[in-house]
């Protein structure tokens, strides 16, 4: 059954991420990929394999480690500009593991690791690059999409067994790796081109509070009330927060839009 989540979960996103991506385009592609549902589920068998304690301690390190997720962002985002995705994931891995060994390092605590993520969320905002300029809408083909769903089942299976061997910050760390963000990067990029990833980016600082709420609330919550009781509160919250989060993105994009119309008459002037 636990193995059967694991093949069957990721690629599943994927494809509703890649299709959401289609309709409402790369923003909202990366705003969605902020819900816990691949972390979710790794720290969920944690907890069943290994107690609520250590589940607890495992989700505070995985706040923390959305730092680490927005160092791959910035390294790749920025890469990707000038070179292709090989250099660019290598870029991308490179800052996540620095990251990721500076956090493991971290107090073990609720609170360093919101402020880890805090900090690094508002740097990501504003640092990663922008699109500058018109982002075609996305296409995908049946072999591109179905080779994304079999990166994302054979990286889920990685990083859970792996997850499950180590402590407790590891276990965390790994849960938060950015295994639908380098997926979706790599495909975007050979795809869309630079300024689909940079789109796809900033949504994914934007979804970062609902993967944080699900963590926080699990980490306050399972020592006290067990599995049951503590996942189930915390799907509730994160839920919650990526309505209320909602906003922002439209926020986003309504200025994504009014800077691509303040480019044309610039674009026209300057021809003229």
């Amino acid at each position: 059954m636990l193995l059967a989540l694991k093949l069957v979960l990721v690629p599943a996103f994927l494809a509703a991420l890649t299709a959401a991506a289609r309709i409402w385009g790369p923003s909202v592609a990366g705003w969605l990929a902020g819900l816990p549902v691949v972390a979710g589920p790794i720290v969920l068998l944690l907890a069943l394999e290994r107690g609520p304690a250590f589940a607890a301690q495992a989700s505070a390190a995985s706040i923390a480690a959305i730092a680490a997720s927005e160092a791959f962002n910035l390294a790749y985002g920025w890469t990707c500009r000038r070179f292709d995705w090989p250099l660019a994931l290598v870029a991308g891995m490179a800052g996540w593991l620095g990251a990721a060994l500076l956090i493991v390092r971290m107090p073990g605590s609720l609170g360093w690791a919101v402020a880890a993520a805090c900090v690094a969320v508002a740097v990501s905002q504003g640092s990663l690059p922008r699109a500058t300029g018109h982002v075609p809408a996305a296409r995908v083909g049946r072999a591109d999409l179905a080779v994304r769903m079999l990166a994302g089942a054979l990286l889920t299976l990685a990083v859970t067994t792996t997850s499950v061997s180590m402590g407790a910050a590891w276990s965390g760390v790994l849960s938060v790796f950015p295994l639908l963000g380098s997926v979706l990067a790599v495909s975007a990029q050979r795809a869309h081109g630079a300024d689909f990833v940079a789109l796809l980016m900033r949504g994914m600082v934007v979804g970062r509070g609902s993967l944080a709420a699900f963590f926080a609330v699990t980490a306050m919550l399972l020592p006290l009330y067990g599995v049951a009781t503590g996942f189930a509160c915390a799907a509730v919250v994160s839920v919650v927060v990526q309505g209320l989060t909602r906003r922002m993105l439209s926020a986003q994009r309504s200025a994504q839009a009014a800077a691509r119309e303040l480019a044309g008459p610039q674009a026209e002037r300057d021809c003229a």
